[in-house]
């Protein structure tokens, strides 16, 4: 499975961005998909995760700002995201997990501005 992630760019405070991330191939909808983000120095940070049917997960960082969908039929989950925050700069990863294996993206870059 390959993951192609998109939307990425630069940002001011307080705006929004949405990020992609297409899959090659269907990705059951039990299977989680989600999103990580990088900064350097730093360690990989959950952003948000979700399975179809259920609520999305997120970090605490992110919680009330940002939103993750799914659309099955384009095998692709989103991150919305909003009232972004100079801290939410960072390389954006999504990933899924089918059965024992984890695939990821290649990440995008998010920049914010002041």
């Amino acid at each position: 499975v390959q993951l192609q992630a998109s939307g990425g760019g630069l940002v001011q405070a307080g705006g929004s961005l949405r990020l992609s991330c297409t899959a090659s191939r269907t990705i059951h909808s039990s299977n989680v998909m989600g999103w990580y983000r990088q900064t350097p120095g730093k360690q990989r940070e959950r952003v948000a995760s979700l399975r179809s049917g259920r609520d999305g997960n997120y970090g605490d960082s992110v919680r009330g700002r940002f939103t993750i969908s799914r659309d099955n039929a384009k095998n692709t989950v989103y991150l919305q995201m909003n009232s972004q925050k100079l801290e939410d700069r960072a390389v954006y990863y999504c990933y899924a997990h089918i059965e024992w294996a984890t695939y990821w993206g290649q990440g995008t870059q998010v920049t914010v501005s002041s």
